[in-house]
């Protein structure tokens, strides 16, 4: 039998075949672990929740909101007071791509705790940002008076050794999250009822005029 040449057609038709073949398998895997994927990324972000928003407060209950491509957990005390919000921030400046934190921002702007969600930072270098030495460093700190930038740019943030760019990133990502929380606080803070709120003269007063008038639209004289 004569051995068949390689032609050009048979080559394409070949790297068609494997490309259907190979692009089935993936998605069959895919139809098969994404479930698994998104509970292990719905579970990482509720353990991210959990400690930024760590106080000595007690959380009775939470509200998540999307505003501007971010996701504000906000948590609330027993009175439904504003406790604080943690925040899904990101930057897209990372030396090796995106960064995705979980910030804990405090009722009053101050920054709680921060947690790296995901990064691809280099080895040894950018991917120190998940370290507590440099992540830590954060912890406390109010905008208002600790300038959001790295050292080197003017800012109070002490960068990781060579690794400027991924310390800028991180640092763009939590003043993202402090400056949004900020501009839409507002909406976060509940009204608590003013009866709720009333001394207990003033409620007792209200009692009292409401009786005199039962009484008198009685036809009785004595109040």
């Amino acid at each position: 039998m004569a051995k068949r040449e390689s032609t050009l057609k048979n080559m394409l038709v070949s790297l068609l075949v494997i490309t259907v073949v190979t692009g089935g398998i993936l998605g069959f895997v895919y139809s098969i672990t994404k479930d698994a994927i998104a509970e292990v990324d719905l579970k990482k972000n509720q353990a991210a929740i959990e400690e930024v928003l760590k106080t000595d407060v007690e959380i009775a209950s939470t509200e998540v909101t999307e505003i501007d491509g971010l996701t504000y957990n906000c948590a609330y005390d027993a009175q439904n007071q504003l406790i604080g919000a943690a925040i899904k921030t990101f930057s897209n400046n990372g030396f090796g791509g995106k960064v995705e934190l979980m910030v804990g921002v405090l009722a009053d702007g101050t920054i709680n705790k921060i947690s790296v969600l995901s990064q691809s930072e280099t080895p040894g270098l950018g991917a120190n940002m998940t370290t507590p030495k440099f992540k830590d460093q954060f912890n406390g700190k109010n905008p208002n008076a600790y300038n959001l930038m790295v050292k080197k740019d003017g800012g109070d943030v002490d960068a990781i050794t060579a690794a400027t760019i991924s310390s800028r990133a991180f640092t763009e990502a939590v003043k993202l999250a402090c400056d949004s929380f900020e501009a839409n606080k507002a909406q976060f803070v509940k009204q608590v009822s003013e009866t709720i709120d009333a001394p207990a003269d003033a409620v007792s007063e209200i009692t009292d005029n409401e009786e005199t008038t039962e009484i008198t639209e009685g036809g009785t004289e004595n109040e």
